[in-house]
């Protein structure tokens, strides 16, 4: 049922707009006549949010493999204290222990919808002195440069996340396409369409595609949205997963 919500908002708003639209052809309202200007002004507006979309898919797709990424990094550093078990085992669940922190800060973040680098940037500083602690124990050199390999993906992942959900594409260019949009519907509302009845249907489609892909394009400019309501979300199944699957090690 998620993937339907945003078709069915837009077929909501589409339906009031198709009503107003008749009101107003009753009315006699409808005095602008169809001419290729209209053609034209519809088609521009559509390749302008046609830019728009695909600027925002960019970064969407982008943002599919930040989950998968993140969570390899993570269990591969909860996996390389393995080898420390043998040389500090007190030290070595330490480390884990700070790992499994990072975990539930990061899902507690993406289930709360923010992100929050105050409450991760501790923890990783916290596994960043661990790791000099564990070179300090005896960690041979190979395992040290792999793990702050690995905390280097971390960082840099959830610098991205971070980037990516208080960014917007372009401000301006969404409120363009806003005041486009409501402009050609207006305009359509009140020009005159014959025969009535393809008329209507020529303009809830065209309401259609303009509203819907202009839901599209807000609901996917931040990809990591957690909710019901959302219809262009990134899947964080795999972190929320990655707890037990570690425990389960």
């Amino acid at each position: 049922m998620k993937r339907y919500v945003l078709v069915l908002r837009a077929l909501g708003i589409v339906a009031v707009l198709v009503g107003i639209k008749m009101v107003i052809d009753m009315a006699g309202l409808d005095v602008i006549t169809v001419s290729p200007v209209i053609t034209a002004i519809v088609a521009g507006v559509i390749f302008t949010i046609a830019i728009i979309f695909s600027g925002v898919l960019t970064d969407f797709k982008e943002s599919e493999k930040i989950p998968g990424e993140l969570a390899a990094s993570i269990k591969s550093l909860y996996r390389d204290t393995g080898v420390l078990l043998k040389i500090d085992e007190p030290l070595a669940r330490h480390i884990r222990e700070h790992i499994i922190e990072l975990i539930d800060t990061l899902t507690e973040n993406f289930k709360n919808n923010r992100w929050m680098l105050r409450e991760i940037n501790p923890i990783t500083n916290k596994i960043d002195a661990d790791i000099n602690t564990s070179f300090e124990k005896g960690l041979p050199p190979p395992m040290i440069v792999k793990m702050r390999n690995e905390l280097a993906a971390i960082d840099r992942l959830i610098y991205r996340v971070e980037i990516i959900m208080e960014t917007s594409f372009i401000p301006a260019a969404y409120h363009i396409s806003i005041i486009s949009i409501v402009a050609v519907l207006l305009t359509l509302m009140f020009t005159k369409m014959d025969p009535y009845y393809e008329g209507i249907l020529l303009f809830g489609s065209v309401a259609f595609v303009l509203t819907s892909l202009m839901m599209l394009i807000r609901d996917m400019d931040n990809p990591f949205e957690y909710s019901q309501n959302s219809a262009a979300d990134v899947d964080l199944k795999i972190l929320f997963k990655l707890k037990d699957c570690i425990d389960s090690n």
